[in-house]
């Protein structure tokens, strides 16, 4: 590893492994091969992803984490325990202890002697809310409108049961909900012995879990644009290490060889990845304010960063709500050839007919041209048109209260082989229930957090 004795002149390397749930599981192997990291974090939750957890978990007590807890563990766990990189991250989703006792049996399948691991709870806060009286913030409705429909309240946790569980000796971490930028600054915390009011750290080392924490975004995944932003290598996509030193400015680079690429370019993207103000950017932890951010390319894929700043934390932390909302059913059906966007149009037109006739019940329908008007709409894809397409996908999808009538929207596209325009094929059908979410503000005084810890 790359610790030194001296803090100072310390320097703690920590790779992505994952930026959603369903994220490439080989680039997270190897950092932990190739990498020389300290930690390895995996970002994998959603805000509706812990919902759907919650469901499930209610469905089976010993479920509710991340689907693919298991196998990635499987994949790391032993390589991780020999060479001593931590383990830190979100997977847990909405069963924290089921996932920890997961992942204990499966380094007990795997021959490893000796691993603690940690589950943080505390972030689902549905007793909390059911208690009290809350106001949702996106529409202003008290939280008890909901009633029935509300399935889940998950609070974005800070740092601070995270760096509990590493100084309690957790060689594994593994949370519900918290602040995706946490996972990295807990261990920068823990090791550099930041203080809780050290703002300007704590802002720095937002910045450092912000850059980090969607994985392959910065180094070229989600970045490349043939021709304009060309990126070589993206089917062995490399993923991030970030080494932080003890002032938390950082170098953001990646495996030798592997794909992909970090240019500052890459790093400005995520930088501004989904935050609305740069002067304040609000976690549990810290309003951090990356303004006033530097960074510089120091060699190939090496870009250095710092500059990032903080102010106090808020009060309140946000709170996810998780309900049932309603159901979607989609059908889908394809044309080619000659003439294929006008059978396409008349298919569609069957169908909206149908569906009257038929009496189905929709509070939403859509009825596009996939690959002409199913994204930009009819009067900038009339503008963009220069020829005629040789193949179209016809999609109808309706948003119907119950699944009955959902089931029914799909049907009708399916019947379109035989009662429809000449030449259909490939019609597919699917029905599902909507799990939506909805935000409140928690004060924090009012959230309990615990670390349990299971060993072998």
């Amino acid at each position: 590893m790359n610790s030194t004795t001296d803090s100072s002149q310390r320097v703690v390397r920590i790779g992505a492994g994952a930026g959603y749930s369903g994220d490439r599981i080989e680039p997270a192997l190897e950092l932990a091969e190739k990498g020389d990291i300290d930690y390895l974090v995996f970002e994998c939750l959603a805000e509706r992803t812990i919902a759907i957890g919650q469901q499930a978990r209610l469905a089976d007590p010993a479920k509710g984490y991340d689907p693919l807890l298991a196998e990635r563990m499987h994949a790391v766990l032993k390589t991780c325990a020999e060479k001593g990189i931590r383990i830190i991250t979100n997977m847990g989703a909405a069963n924290p202890r089921a996932a920890a006792r997961r992942i204990r049996e499966i380094a007990q399948e795997i021959g490893l002697k000796q691993l603690k691991i940690a589950a943080v709870s505390g972030d689902d806060v549905l007793d909390v809310l059911k208690r009290g009286n809350f106001t949702i913030e996106d529409n202003g409705q008290p939280v008890a409108s909901l009633g029935d429909k509300l399935i889940s309240a998950n609070a974005y946790l800070g740092i601070a049961p995270i760096v509990e569980a590493l100084e309690g000796g957790a060689d594994v971490v593994v949370t519900g909900r918290v602040a995706d930028p946490a996972l990295v600054l807990a261990p920068l915390v823990h090791e550099f012995g930041w203080a809780a009011d050290d703002w300007d750290k704590l802002g720095q080392g937002t910045l450092v879990g912000h850059l980090l924490e969607c994985a392959g975004q910065i180094t070229g995944g989600y970045f490349a644009d043939p021709g304009k932003k060309d990126v070589a290598g993206l089917a062995r996509l490399g993923f991030p290490i970030g080494e932080v030193s003890a002032d938390g400015s950082v170098v953001i680079t990646k495996v030798a060889g592997s794909g992909g690429q970090v240019t500052a370019q890459t790093c400005k993207e995520q930088l501004l990845y989904e935050i609305h103000d740069p002067r304040s950017y609000f976690t549990p932890d810290v309003v951090a304010d990356f303004s006033q951010v530097q960074i510089a390319e120091i060699g190939p894929d090496r870009v250095a960063v710092s500059g990032g700043r903080g102010r106090p934390r808020t009060a309140t932390l946000k709170t996810t709500l998780g309900y049932r909302d309603s159901f979607i059913g989609e059908g889908q059906i394809s044309y080619a050839g000659p003439g294929a966007r006008a059978r396409a149009q008349l298919a569609l037109d069957i169908v909206r007919e149908r569906l009257q006739l038929t009496g189905v019940q929709a509070d939403e329908l859509r009825f596009d041209l996939i690959g002409i008007n199913a994204i930009c709409g009819d009067e900038m894809s009339a503008a963009g048109a220069a020829h005629e397409p040789f193949e179209v996908r016809a999609r109808v999808a309706g948003r119907t209260a119950g699944m009955k009538e959902a089931v029914r929207i799909g049907n009708e596209v399916e019947t379109l082989y035989t009662n429809g325009p000449a030449g259909g094929g490939g019609a597919t059908k699917s029905a599902r229930e909507v799990i939506a979410v909805l935000s409140m503000l928690l004060p924090r005084e009012l959230v309990d957090t615990s670390v349990h810890f299971e060993e072998i």
